[in-house]
């Protein structure tokens, strides 16, 4: 029995997405891709002290930009 691929990206909204985020995203996003399942972008809310206003979308709008949807 075969359990279908998911993962997930999991950035925080504390600021802009770094490259180092945009090459695990990169990864995580070419792997489902490739094996047929799920990509999951989901945005950790827990550390509500460094939450910078707008990075939520600066995040999903720099991963359209790069083609990631």
């Amino acid at each position: 029995m075969s359990k279908k691929i998911r993962v997930r990206f999991a950035p925080s909204p504390t600021g802009g997405l770094h490259l180092g985020g945009v090459r695990t995203v990169l990864f995580n996003y070419l792997f489902a891709k490739k094996m047929g399942g799920d990509f999951i972008l989901r945005i950790e809310d827990t550390d509500q002290t460094r939450f910078v206003e707008g990075a939520e979308q600066y995040i999903i709008d720099t991963l359209t930009w790069c083609g990631l949807t």
